[in-house]
Parts: structure tokens; C-alpha cells; sequence
């Protein structure tokens, strides 16, 4: 017997809906959504949530809320991440997320943030065979990276976490805080990958990383970034779910996302036009990860914290 859940991932750049009949080990999507509402513009300057994004993203919210009542949905979970952690303002969130859902949004913790993108990441990387053009399979312990726009999610284990940490860079951060110009110049990115290179060594100071045999990488700078290593037409979930990108392919993108102007950036067929602004410091992000690191590739997943939101649900 299947429940019917539906999952609201609020995070600092997007808003997104899941709505999935859930069975044993079995997830089939009815929908799955994202808009982008960037919560978190200005946050980590002003420590508060601006008005405007507060109405884009209740915008988003009420356009889920139909979807959710058309499919009948039993039970409702919303999660938010990064973004209302940090603002002072985060009670004027909840209130229009009760007024919308009927439910509380839970300001989770990194942890559970890190705990959630993992268990979406990994439930179906078990059951991978040859055909799935991974002749060898993903091995465990895995590292799930998870690159958000507020905070990224470093993740290790294999049946179940051995250790994870949330660290305050992401996407719409580190351009915010490091990046005025278009393209970045040097000394931008010199700063924006000292940023990085801070947080890597927290990292490496606190999660068990030389245990990890297989790369994880999660969110839309991931999924970006490989729809253009694969040289996409237009974005295609299904292509770009559980492709291996070698490091070499993320380290070329990267250099190309880093030279190009946002106008460039908007013309990348698989670009969506409100994470062209910040594209290029969310692939830095993975482009250190996989040098400080060692991997030799990444494996690209769709399925992450809104799948993980999903299947606590039907627990």
C-alpha cells in the first residue's frame, strides 16, 4: 500500500515541490517542481529576509499548495535550509508557510539538511546494474555533496551516515560576498576560493572523507554543470540523473563559466536564467572539492533532500 506525500524543500535560491506515491522501496513522482525565488537575496549582508523575496517565494508556495490539494496529497512536510536559518526575520516565514501549507516549516538543521540530501541521494544507487552505463557500479561509503545557494552539505557513509557537516558556502553566497564583476577578476575568484579552501579544511577536519570510494554531487550548480559537460541540447533529467562527469569535464566547464559573461551564461541551453548569476561560484565549488579531494569523477544525482523529505515521510 502506497502514501501519498508531498515534499516543499525551501532552500536560498529555489523553492521546490515534490508530490510522490511512496511504497516499500518504491518513489513514483506525480510532480516535481522548482522555481527560482532567491529567499536568500542580501541575507548574508543583512541578516534579514528582503520583502520581495518573502513574496516570491509565498508566490511559488501558493501555486504548490493547488497542486497539492489536486493530487490529494495525505501529508505535507516543508523543510527550509540555509537561507531562514540565518534571518532574524524567520518567524515572518513561518507564518505565511502555515497560512499556505497548514503546517510549520522546519528550519532544520545543517545536520539533518546534510542527513536528508543523503538518504535521497543514495536509496537508489544500490540497485544501479551495467545497463544503467555504470559497468562497475558506485561504490560505498559515498560522499554526498550537496551544493546549495546558502550552505553546501558534505555527507559520509554507506548503509548509514558516518559523519556530516554543513558549511556556510553556496552559490548566491560566495557571489555576493566576493563578486562584482561580470566576468569575475582575478582577485575575485582568488577570494572566493580562499572562502572555499577555509571551509574545505573544516571539512577535512571533520567528516571522514578518505573513506569515501564514490563522489556524490547534488543541486542545480551539479546538475548545470553536467547537462554543459554533456553537451545538451536542453536540460534532460533523465540524461543527466547518475551521469559520471570526470574531473577533467568539471574542471573544463568550470574554466568556461569563470570567462564567460552573464549574457553568455544565459545562452547555455541548459542554463535556467535565475542561476546564471551564480552558476559560477556553485561549479568552483565542485571544481575544488574534486582537486582537494582526489575523486576522479562525480556521479550526478536528481534525486536529493526533496527525496530524502519524501521518504521520511512514508516512514
Amino acid at each position: 500500500m502506497s502514501t501519498r506525500v508531498a515534499a516543499v524543500d525551501c532552500g536560498t535560491n529555489s523553492v521546490r515541490l515534490l508530490v510522490a506515491d511512496v511504497a516499500g522501496d518504491s518513489l513514483r513522482d506525480l510532480e516535481r517542481l522548482m522555481e527560482i525565488v532567491r529567499l536568500g537575496e542580501d541575507v548574508d549582508r543583512t541578516g534579514r529576509l528582503a520583502p520581495q523575496a518573502l513574496r516570491r517565494t509565498f508566490d511559488a508556495m501558493r501555486r504548490y499548495r493547488e497542486l497539492i490539494d489536486h493530487h490529494a496529497a495525505e501529508v505535507t512536510r516543508v523543510v527550509a535550509t540555509s537561507a531562514t536559518r540565518d534571518a532574524a526575520n524567520r518567524q515572518e516565514f513561518a507564518d505565511g508557510v502555515r497560512e499556505i501549507f497548514g503546517v510549520d516549516p522546519e528550519v532544520v538543521s545543517g545536520d539533518e539538511e546534510a542527513v536528508l540530501s543523503f538518504t535521497g541521494a543514495t536509496r537508489g544507487l544500490a540497485r544501479l546494474s551495467p545497463e544503467t552505463g555504470l559497468p562497475e557500479g558506485p561504490r560505498p561509503p559515498y560522499l554526498v555533496l550537496d551544493i546549495g545557494g546558502g550552505s553546501t552539505e558534505f555527507v559520509v557513509g554507506g548503509d548509514e551516515v558516518e559523519g556530516a557537516i554543513s558549511v556556510d558556502i553556496g552559490s548566491v553566497r560566495l557571489t555576493e560576498r566576493h563578486v562584482r564583476n561580470d566576468p569575475p577578476t582575478p582577485s575575485e575568484l582568488e577570494s572566493v576560493v580562499a572562502d572555499i579552501e577555509a571551509a574545505l579544511d573544516r571539512v577535512a577536519d571533520s567528516v571522514p572523507i578518505q573513506k569515501a570510494r564514490t563522489l556524490v554531487g547534488l543541486a542545480g550548480s551539479v546538475t548545470t554543470l553536467a547537462g554543459m559537460a554533456l553537451d545538451l541540447p536542453t536540460y534532460d533529467s533523465d540524461k543527466i540523473h547518475h551521469s559520471r562527469i570526470s574531473a577533467e569535464q568539471v574542471h573544463e566547464v568550470t574554466r568556461r563559466l569563470l570567462s564567460m559573461t552573464h549574457g553568455d551564461r544565459l545562452a547555455v541551453p541548459v542554463m535556467h536564467p535565475g542561476r546564471a548569476d551564480v552558476i559560477g561560484a556553485g561549479a568552483l565549488i565542485l571544481d575544488r572539492v574534486l582537486r582537494r579531494f582526489a575523486f576522479s569523477q562525480v556521479i550526478v544525482s536528481e534525486h536529493d533532500i526533496l527525496d530524502g523529505i519524501a521518504w521520511s515521510l512514508a516512514r
